[in-house]
């Protein structure tokens, strides 16, 4: 039985076609995986269905209702809810204030009822399988509890299609089976997804069927059973990609970067030592220090103690400023939506920002510069755009975080911190990630990479540095840090193993 059917959507931004002449038909119950590279239109189709946007032309039905150009609340009156990559969740609000934002439980005097709406949560959560205090403020949460209660959100709005997009970006593999245990009980209840990711072994773990896209175009459809990982990236990208190695080995040089005995909000007593043209894997379950270590070396959070030395010389006191300029750090840092991008400026200014507020002299922008120098980033990026002047809210998420990645080069900063770089970026560009990795280390590039994606690790890294409890448990090198034994050791199920340092 089709629940969505969607036919002929056709949709435009600025001029530039970025759905044309879409079909696209779900059936109830299944779980189905809609694909496509960065910019292929699987967001756009998604915000139509969800009432984001207006498509120009086509025809939309969904749980028997016809959709002419629906509001986001018309939307989900016809049980469609939308869980977005970048959650839409308010920090300072607890859990049960933001399940109940705009749709509040009141008292007969029209006051709040905070201890139906508690209650409700708690009911909600149960049903879930999950244990999440309801008075819990947003902000403490980690990221999958943040997914899990979109989706309470959504069964309370008695959502009968459930998009999720990107939903295991930045879960680990524990959660990201937890969240497929959530999925396949809310399926035997009738309930139906649109799952749309980038991660092949995923998609083919819990994909009934699937859809393609490419460039704003339908490509084909069928069965998760009836096909292989290599044909669906086949027609994602119109080409056959290669998962062959990646990493090459290189000579190390002198040490550029040394942590002794550092410690700060969510780690301690990290000793590394790390070389230049070296390539650091940093890894663990969510929250396990490793991001927080990058944000005090980047400045963004203090060390309440330990030795900092950047090219021999000590680094008492860091902020960002000083970490970019002084010391030549640059970091791509994760979610950014809330950390990166700003969405009220164009692309090219997105671009050239920090290296502008760095050099600060001369005090003047220079266009013609800084377009010639965005075009050359874009070319190497591949970045999908229509122009540089364009709000980079007009692209698709993984092509904003190519040109995150682009304002970093252009700061010509020697060390790197990228967190989570390929977060939402397609299977092609992933392998451009990696390839640009590996040819800033052969510049002299030093590069601390923290993902929860070990195969990520693997293609490039030299040494991996596995983090448990804030703390590093393991050192491994490219002999042993296979997928077991990095899991093993991101979990604490092994004694802590530092010989690789």
């Amino acid at each position: 039985m089709t629940v969505l059917s969607m036919k002929n959507i056709t949709k435009s931004f600025y001029g530039v076609t970025v759905l044309d002449d879409v079909n696209f038909e779900v059936n109830k119950g299944e779980v189905h995986a809609l694909l496509g590279e960065n910019g292929a239109g699987k967001s756009t189709l998604m915000n139509i269905l969800g009432g984001v946007y207006a498509k120009d032309s086509g025809a939309v039905t969904a749980n028997g209702v016809i959709l002419e150009n629906a509001s986001v609340n018309e939307s989900e009156k016809a049980g469609i809810a939308f869980v977005h990559q970048e959650l839409n969740l308010f920090n300072d609000l607890l859990v049960f204030e933001n399940l109940f934002l705009g749709k509040e439980i009141l008292h007969k005097t029209r006051t709040l009822n905070k201890r139906a709406m508690i209650a409700r949560t708690r009911e909600l959560f149960a049903d879930l399988g999950v244990s999440i205090n309801p008075r819990t403020p947003i902000a403490s949460l980690e990221t999958s509890q943040k997914q899990l209660l979109e989706i309470a959100k959504a069964l309370d709005a008695k959502a009968k299609l459930i998009i999720l997009d990107e939903p295991t970006t930045s879960l680990n593999t524990s959660e990201v089976q937890h969240l497929f245990t959530i999925i396949r009980g809310l399926q035997k209840k009738g309930i139906t997804f649109i799952f749309i990711s980038h991660k092949m072994p995923e998609v083919f773990t819990i994909a009934d069927r699937y859809t393609v896209l490419r460039n704003g175009r339908f490509v084909k459809t069928g069965y998760i059973k009836d096909t292989t990982p290599q044909e669906v990236t086949t027609s994602m990208v119109g080409r056959e990609v290669s998962d062959k190695e990646i990493y090459a080995p290189r000579q190390r040089g002198d040490v550029v970067l040394e942590l002794e005995n550092c410690s700060g909000p969510g780690f301690s007593g990290i000793t590394l030592k790390v070389h230049r043209g070296e390539i650091i894997g940093l890894t663990g379950l969510a929250g396990s220090g490793a991001s927080s270590l990058m944000h005090a070396m980047f400045g963004s959070v203090s060390f309440s103690c330990g030795t900092l030395k950047v090219f021999g010389s000590k680094m008492n006191t860091l902020n960002i400023h000083r970490a970019m300029k002084t010391a030549r750090i640059g970091m791509v840092p994760a979610n950014r939506k809330e950390n990166s991008i700003l969405p009220d400026m164009q692309l090219l200014e997105n671009e050239y920002i920090s290296e502008h507020t760095l050099s600060f002299w001369p005090p003047h922008i220079f266009k013609k510069q800084e377009i010639a120098k965005y075009n050359q980033y874009k070319k190497t990026l591949n970045i999908k755009d229509n122009s540089c002047h364009d709000p980079i809210t007009s692209l698709s998420g993984g092509n904003q975080q190519k040109v995150i990645l682009a304002r970093l080069l252009n700061t010509n900063a020697d060390i790197f911190l990228l967190d989570n770089p390929t977060q939402g970026i397609d299977v092609g560009a992933k392998g451009e990630i990696y390839k640009l990795i590996l040819q800033l280390s052969l510049q002299g590039k030093t590069i601390l990479v923290n993902t929860l994606e070990i195969p990520e690790i693997e293609k490039v890294a030299d040494l991996c540095v596995v983090f448990y409890h804030g703390e590093i448990h393991a050192v491994l090198n490219r002999n042993n840090m296979d997928e077991t034994t990095v899991m093993l050791h991101a979990t604490g199920a092994v004694p802590p193993a530092r010989s690789a340092v």
